[in-house]
């Protein structure tokens, strides 16, 4: 649940500037706690993310030993975020460490061309933000992305559903500027350990 791929069927890791390297450990594949080459972390385009599900019912799938065990409304959830890089090519956007659990999504991203949502980005703590912009749609921006993500994945667990036109999201999401090193590395640590300490986590709906 920890791989992030530019192609959604092999899981290879060929990232831009050859940020990510991916290995196996305990028969999975996850990311190396590699340092991104050249980054600077002065600047607002890297990103902690977490999306959660409209009252936070869990749909997803469930946690079993410490592992989170996907359902097929899972999968979608999975295939529609790692489709997104490749479906969105403009914004240049590379995914780290990610983990979908019950009811919510946590995720790692940065946009290599640094483009500006257009909001004040000096904030450090978790904010939350709408992807409803009060200037009306942008279309590249970090609100886009999950914008587009959120109703691509709507669309496709409501046809199997048949629940058409049913709210699978929270109008929010949360965001988070990770501003350093060690602020990196500790994120990545929280999102593979969340499967472990499901039961105490403040999104936790049994």
């Amino acid at each position: 649940m920890h791989c992030v791929s530019t192609n959604a069927n092999k899981y290879s890791m060929k990232f831009i500037n050859s940020v990510f390297v991916m290995t196996k450990f305990q028969n999975k594949y996850r990311i190396e706690s590699t340092r991104l080459q050249n980054y600077d972390y002065s600047r607002s385009g890297l990103y902690f993310v977490t999306i959660c599900t409209q009252n936070k019912v869990s749909m997803f799938g469930e946690v079993i030993n410490g592992e989170m065990q996907l359902n097929k409304y899972g999968e979608i959830i999975k295939s529609g975020w790692l489709k997104t890089p490749i479906l969105r090519p403009d914004m240049k956007t590379v995914f780290d460490e990610y983990i979908i659990m019950p009811n919510h999504l946590h995720g790692i991203l940065y946009f290599e061309d640094e483009i500006s949502r257009g909001a004040n980005c000096s904030r450090g703590a978790n904010h939350c933000v709408s992807t409803k912009n009060k200037f009306g749609p942008q279309s590249k921006n970090l609100g886009s992305i999950i914008r587009g993500f959120k109703a691509a994945c709507t669309k496709q667990i409501n046809d199997k559903r048949g629940t058409y036109g049913t709210k699978l999201w929270q109008s929010n999401y949360y965001e988070h500027i990770i501003r350093n090193e060690t602020g990196l590395q500790h994120i990545r640590q929280y999102i593979r350990n969340n499967p472990i300490e499901w039961a105490i986590d403040e999104y936790y709906n049994p």
